[in-house]
């Protein structure tokens, strides 16, 4: 009798620490953060009507970016890659499809809380610098840390930082007017690095820079990756910055297409290609 007793008392004992682990282990997993960033692109859609003209650029396109990844897209001039940056940034609207951004549909949401979750989820960097050129290099890089709230004082602090890494703090209180080209781009991408994004979105990041700093710019951008997590889109006629990146994918007719073989005879192949259809 005892012994049953026993077993029932020691039966129930293991029941109730097998619901309490159980509990615990729910509540630890409702409060651990989210991934830093979960990119996908769901049918994505986008037309241009001029009169009766309807031009497709991108059609029915998917794309799933796990947080962390370095994702290139490569393709011929015209074929939509500017177009898909600016759907994927909520720069512009898709004709149908959705995009979402740390499981956010980022076309749901209003203009300004648009504008708010670009400021904190999101870096641009493009091939053209768009630096405001009534400011310094210091102040054009502190921007995004103002707008979102921070003091001056640590904001133009973190720039600061940053211009260093980009090899640019000897010229941070120059204004843009007074900076080379390479000079600018560089300024424009510790711009789009500064707040430490969970998602950088690149249109041709090392297009106009020398070999030695487009280099020195990928490292910086390999860096950011391992230390924040960061997700990166970049769209890129560079393929061996491509090849470096996780996956390569190729945007011809308005769809995404898995760019397999990154052998060096390939990937000049492709370039190749994406010459004479430029050309065409």
């Amino acid at each position: 009798m005892n012994s049953k007793v026993n077993n029932e008392m020691a039966n129930n004992l293991n029941n109730n620490q097998v619901k309490k682990s159980t509990t615990m282990n729910a509540n630890e997993n409702t409060s651990k953060p989210e991934a830093a960033l979960s990119f996908e692109c769901r049918q994505l859609s986008k037309s241009y009507q001029q009169g009766p003209i309807t031009t497709p650029v991108l059609s029915n396109l998917d794309l799933a970016v796990k947080a962390g990844e370095l994702v290139a897209i490569v393709g011929s001039s015209g074929c939509g890659k500017s177009t898909f940056l600016h759907l994927a940034g909520a720069l512009d609207t898709p004709s149908a499809g959705e995009v979402f951004i740390n499981g956010v549909n980022i076309h749901q949401l209003s203009e300004k809380q648009r504008a708010k979750f670009r400021n904190q989820h999101i870096g641009f960097i493009y091939q053209f610098h768009h630096l405001m050129m009534e400011f310094s290099a210091q102040e054009n890089v502190a921007m995004p840390l103002l707008i979102r709230g921070d003091s001056p004082k640590d904001a133009l602090a973190q720039a600061q930082v940053m211009l260093e890494q980009v090899g640019l703090s000897h010229r941070s209180h120059h204004r843009p007017s007074e900076l080379s080209g390479g000079e600018r781009q560089r300024v424009a991408i510790a711009r789009a690095l500064v707040t430490k994004p969970s998602l950088i979105l690149a249109d041709e990041p090392t297009g106009n820079l020398d070999f030695d700093t487009a280099k020195q710019i990928y490292q910086l951008l390999q860096t950011l990756n391992r230390t924040v997590n960061t997700s990166f889109v970049i769209v890129t006629h560079d393929l061996t910055l491509a090849a470096k990146m996780d996956r390569q994918l190729r945007l011809e007719h308005g769809h995404l297409k898995p760019l397999a073989d990154t052998s060096p005879s390939n990937l000049e192949q492709v370039q190749n290609e994406q010459r004479q259809a430029e050309e065409s």
